[in-house]
């Protein structure tokens, strides 16, 4: 079995380098459940512990033993890229497993949203892990356990731009003040100066926060040293995984769409065949109720594929060559997020063939209530923004100039889960040390809730 395996890795990776794809060196690793779900749950082999990794993973092994769910592997966007097989898998299934893994790689190494991505972060989180249990010695399990708690209750609020807005070369001559125009600034200076002078309020911060970890990291008086470092391990590995978070339909459309091209390409038996098509349509198979990402984005880049090969008239006009549609994915795989996959290249078409459709639960029942494209598209990408997680900006830093923190949630027609947001204010306290306030909308009307330490205030604005 090992020497098939070894030979199937050695086929596939060959096959996978002649269609393009380019990955990182590659390290298997075969493993029993416990380990795969342990990886699963703690989204690493090298983790820092929590109880929160613990009752994920109770849940998920526990469907394992139900027959409920299955993971079959797992990959680790790294250098050397890490692949854990389960060690149940079959010989067919591991093969699938394989060039998934490759085109995952593929992904990871040349996707603009990793360009930032640490690659040695399996590395970093061993050192984060060890770290953390230093300071459980020092401070107490019980006292960094509560304050990973509140840590962990925003995590993701953190902002991974990966373009930075720089000073143009005129505002740099303007700071040194050597420009050709100086004596046209100065006669607006001399105006400003005889003018009375207006007193203009600062704003803290300046420009609206998302970074909320960020902020909090930089401004509360309330942290320790240690707690510090810990919200910036918590923020470092957060950047590491938001790349995933923004392209899952991408990447495992991606995965999918190669799986089935390298196989393919190979010289299966009979049994291999039909086991493969079981698993293969098991996998990308569409959701009456839920949005299969495997499934829609392998479709769109079967249709990205097929448009750009044979290219409508109007295309032809825009400069599309016929048969481009292998060298339009690749760019679609370098530039996009799942944002801007749907957005641009979701067409009426494929909504209309793939039979997309909103629904809701209207008393017992689901009723499907619209099958509109653009709302369709307009629904899928507003599920992707952000994540999917709520938009909140730090506003104020020092709202009533007490030291408040204010926050909002940006909303549009999704309203917070309220237990949860009450919860969550009570952990933000923790951190910031004085009153926290959260603007947002309940029905449809702007409200605003705080929590000084004793209890949740709510009043409408």
């Amino acid at each position: 079995m090992e020497k098939e395996l070894a030979n199937a890795i050695d086929e596939i990776t060959e096959i996978a380098s002649d269609f393009g794809l380019d990955f990182y060196p590659m390290r298997y690793e075969i493993c029993p459940a416990d380990i795969i779900y342990t990886f699963g749950a703690y989204g690493m082999p090298t983790r820092f512990t929590h109880w929160s990794f613990g009752k994920q993973f109770h849940k998920m092994k526990l469907h394992y033993d139900l027959g409920l769910s299955q993971i079959y592997e797992l990959v680790i966007n790294s250098n050397p890229c890490y692949a854990f097989l389960l060690n149940t898998n079959s010989l067919i299934q591991n093969k699938l497993i394989i060039a998934h893994v490759l085109a995952h790689c593929d992904f990871f190494k040349n996707n603009v949203r990793f360009s930032n991505t640490r690659r040695d972060m399996v590395e970093s989180m061993t050192a984060t892990a060890e770290r953390i249990s230093a300071y459980e010695m020092e401070h107490g399990k019980k006292e960094v356990e509560r304050f990973l708690d509140a840590v962990l209750s925003i995590q993701e609020h953190i902002d991974p731009t990966i373009i930075r807005a720089e000073h143009s070369a005129l505002d740099e001559e303007l700071q040194k003040g050597s420009t050709p125009y100086d004596d046209l600034w100065k006669l607006d200076e001399q105006n400003e100066d005889a003018s009375e002078p207006v007193k203009k309020e600062k704003k803290f911060p300046e420009k609206r926060e998302k970074d909320v970890l960020l902020f909090i990291e930089a401004h509360s008086r309330e942290l320790d040293d240690w707690q510090r470092d810990i919200l910036t391990m918590i923020r470092e590995e957060m950047l590491y995984f938001w790349p995933q978070m923004e392209t899952k339909i991408m990447n495992e459309g991606w995965a999918s769409y190669w799986h089935q091209r390298i196989l393919r390409e190979m010289d299966l038996t009979t049994d291999e065949t039909i086991e493969f098509a079981k698993l293969n349509a098991s996998v990308i198979q569409p959701s009456r109720t839920q949005i299969n990402p495997y499934y829609l984005g392998l479709k769109i880049f079967e249709d990205i594929e097929s448009r750009y090969n044979e290219p409508t008239a109007e295309m032809k006009e825009r400069g599309v060559q016929p048969n481009s549609g292998k060298e339009k994915i690749f760019e679609v795989r370098e530039l996009e997020s799942d944002i801007s996959f749907i957005r641009n290249y979701l067409t009426k078409e494929l909504v209309e063939k793939e039979d997309l459709y909103l629904f809701e639960k209207q008393g017992r029942d689901y009723r499907i209530t619209d099958k509109e494209y653009e709302n369709i598209r307009g629904q899928l990408v507003s599920a992707r923004v952000n994540g999917g997680f709520p938009y909140i900006y730090v506003e104020n830093g020092d709202y009533l100039k007490n030291g408040g923190l204010y926050l909002v949630h940006a909303y549009e027609g999704i309203e917070l889960d309220l237990p949860y947001l009450e919860n969550v204010l009570q952990y933000i306290y923790q951190l910031w040390g004085r009153t926290v306030y959260m603007e947002t909308y309940v029905d449809e009307r702007k409200v605003l809730f705080s929590f000084g330490g004793s209890k949740i205030a709510r009043r409408n604005l």
